[in-house]
């Protein structure tokens, strides 16, 4: 597998993911995050076919906001969703203009971006996200219990 950024050609294939995954997003933003490089695709080695789809915003200065990320059903449980939330990291540590990678998620995919070197809190209101992805704001209960995570690309010598 590899990842890559999203070109044009790869807008279908990451709605079809997305949407697969309930997440909702709107095909105009994704064009949009495309042409601005902040989509990923994982594609297959064998194929060259997208198994996997992350789409970050950037929501306020300093700041790469993991909107979506889905694999295909078939594909899941192999790593790829995490080499996609990394690849966006090391994408936001090469970016002078990104200080900061962050997602909003349910409880249950704490675990996974712990793993990755997001610090997880609550994402009620309280001090949670400044500003909520498409798939928070959208989804269909809507009763708070979302975490969000945060990771600094700042490096050793950055104030």
């Amino acid at each position: 597998m590899t990842i890559d950024p999203a070109t044009a050609d790869d807008r279908l294939d990451v709605l079809r993911i997305l949407d697969a995954a309930m997440l909702e997003t709107d095909a105009d933003a994704v064009a949009d995050r495309t042409a601005a490089g902040d989509a990923l695709v994982a594609r297959s080695e064998r194929t060259g076919g997208v198994v996997g789809a992350l789409v970050a915003t950037r929501p306020d200065s300093g700041r790469l906001h993991v909107d979506a990320v889905a694999v295909r059903r078939a594909r899941r449980g192999r790593g790829i969703g995490s080499a996609l939330v990394a690849a966006a990291v090391e994408r936001g540590e090469r970016d002078d203009a990104v200080e900061t990678v962050t997602a909003a998620f349910d409880p249950e995919l704490r675990a996974f971006y712990a793993a990755l070197g997001f610090a997880v809190r609550p994402a009620d209101g309280s001090g949670g996200t400044e500003a909520a992805p498409v798939a928070a704001r959208d989804s269909a209960d809507g009763d708070g219990d979302r975490l969000f995570g945060r990771v600094s690309t700042a490096g050793p010598g950055s104030p």
